[in-house]
């Protein structure tokens, strides 16, 4: 299912309650809940006590217990000084869990730092001391670096992308310790490159690959976990698709029977600079407070919208049942001048709306116009995707404005003052958009296909496009052919004026076969029988 860009209702910019900023930061830095981060802090705790309480057991405790044993451990650095080193550095991050000042972040990546010098230390304690290189290999088979490596995993859930350089940073301290006694010492054994990396470096490498896999799959629990629970009074069901901007699932509300669809911004897209997690907040946010203000049956309807408590910002609309035209058309042909009138003429309804409330489109294509099953009518389009909605009025601060310098919206469905910013935009740049939609309904094919983003973008501003009746042998009605080829003008004063006089126009279009909701209903029930959510 392809992206759903739409917008969700809402009257408040935030919810009240909403987390604070240097929560949401954090928030989007982890992909974890607030409360899931307290929870990774703590077993950081009890990890690095346990790690300091292990060591001291298993080394030197004993040398101070036994004489004997005190005066090997005391002959010489290799013996006590990873023991000590080790010791203190899990005392330290222990400490640091309970200092409330430090952001959680901060200590969990003290905690993957902590990973590489605790694994760095159970090397150099196992493999250092060169005494114990006089019988067999003490390297033979995974030594407790291993164990460290996959039980930090689960210990301290972090985002894939920071868990798998620790592991591998970790996983390297056997080789390191192994391959500097080899460099400074004489030990009795023979060790060729080859039988070094298979016997040393590999087996670490399949730990890294283990620990990695495991960091995912804690991440993905943890965060779907944290979705289901904190979206409000909606649960989410199943995820109907995901794109650039996000995803959307379809959801349950827990007292109500309606059927909703939510979408959020996934933590893994907010990753990055706090700008970019700020324009995309600000792009949500815009696009939820410009899809409320419009009330056309032919745009989408949202019910609800805000900022979770990890500060992903969500919103909640209607679930529809049907498919966008850019599927119908892939999957079932060009469309008959009849059926594209009727499909027309309802974006039109949408757009007049928003035109007249002084908001521009700018993304109007086949993938942001849905046709379901509304009711127990048929063929009936809803337009999504609002994300890119621009007002007329300089004034109007409501729903923002992108930045001016860079070009927004899908090169095929451009008008060509969009893509030269020549003059400030107005309605009809959403016609030329609408003539694209129509020249894809009519004939299966763009106006415009460049090799690249870049030709196709020139392609609009320069050539002229060859009638839709030349690229199709269904038949089009002359009529048709000069409203979709007025619409694309390149100059803006040449086309139709608003998309209510576009409406008009495709009413006044002769057709040798009216388009009904009888015929409407024959197809639904011959190609999309069964109602298909999403």
């Amino acid at each position: 299912m392809r992206e759903l860009e739409t917008g969700v209702a809402a009257q408040p910019t935030m919810l009240a309650g909403a987390p604070r900023p240097d929560e949401i930061q954090r928030a989007h830095l982890t992909g974890f809940p607030p409360d899931l981060l307290a929870q990774s802090a703590r077993r950081l705790r009890v990890g690095a006590l346990l790690f300091a309480f292990v060591f001291f057991v298993s080394n030197p405790l004993q040398a101070l217990l036994f004489r004997d044993e005190w005066i090997r451990y005391t002959a010489g650095f290799s013996r006590w000084g990873p023991g000590v080193f080790s010791i203190g550095a899990a005392l330290a991050i222990a400490a640091l869990t309970f200092n409330r000042r430090i952001a959680v972040e901060r200590i969990l990546i003290g905690g993957l730092v902590f990973e590489v010098i605790g694994s760095f230390g159970i090397a150099a304690a196992q493999y250092l001391d060169v005494t114990r290189y006089a019988t067999d290999p003490p390297w033979a088979g995974l030594s407790w670096v291993a164990i460290w490596i996959l039980g930090s995993t689960v210990m301290m859930p972090s985002p894939p992308r920071w868990a798998l350089p620790a592991a591998l940073a970790s996983a390297m301290s056997v080789p390191a310790v192994v391959g500097y006694v080899f460099a400074t010492d004489t030990v009795p054994f023979e060790m060729t490159p080859l039988r070094f990396f298979f016997r040393i470096v590999l087996p670490y490498l399949l730990v890294v690959l283990v620990a990695y896999v495991s960091a995912h799959l804690v991440y993905r629990l943890g965060t779907e976990l944290k979705r289901a629970r904190e979206l409000g009074s909606y649960r989410l069901v199943e995820r109907l698709g995901s794109g650039g901007m996000g995803e959307v699932w379809r959801a349950e509300h827990r007292l109500l029977a309606r059927p909703a669809a939510i979408k959020l911004i996934r933590p893994e897209v907010g990753a990055g600079t706090p700008a970019r997690h700020s324009e995309l907040i600000k792009r949500f946010e815009r696009e939820a407070q410009a899809t409320s203000l419009l009330r056309s049956p032919h745009t989408i309807e949202v019910y609800d919208f805000g900022v979770a408590d990890d500060g992903a910002f969500y919103y909640v609309m209607e679930l529809l049942d049907g498919l966008d035209l850019e599927v119908l058309i892939t999957k079932f042909g060009p469309v008959p001048a009849e059926r594209t009138i009727y499909l027309l003429k309802q974006v039109c309804h949408s757009l007049g709306e928003a035109h007249a409330e002084g908001l521009i489109h700018r993304d109007v294509k086949p993938a942001n116009i849905y046709v379901c099953r509304y009711g127990r009518d048929v063929d009936f389009v809803k337009v999504l995707d609002f994300g890119l909605v621009k007002s007329q009025d300089d004034g109007r601060t409501l729903v923002g404005s992108t930045s001016s310098n860079i070009v927004r919206g899908t090169p095929a469905f451009m008008s060509p003052e969009q893509i030269l910013a020549s003059r400030p935009l107005d309605g009809r740049s959403d016609i030329y958009a609408i003539g694209c939609l129509g020249y894809w309904l009519l004939t299966g094919q763009l106006v415009f296909t460049g090799r690249t983003a870049m030709e196709t973008l020139m392609q609009h501003t320069k050539e002229q496009p060859p009638p839709p009746s030349t690229r199709t042998e269904l038949t089009i009605p002359s009529a048709l052919d000069q409203l979709i080829l007025a619409c694309l003008a390149k100059n803006p004063d040449d086309r139709p004026a608003t998309a209510d006089a576009v409406a008009a126009q495709l009413d006044d279009i002769e057709v040798s076969a009216v388009w009904t909701q009888a015929r409407a209903l024959q197809w639904w029930e011959v190609n999309h029988p069964t109602r298909v959510e999403g």
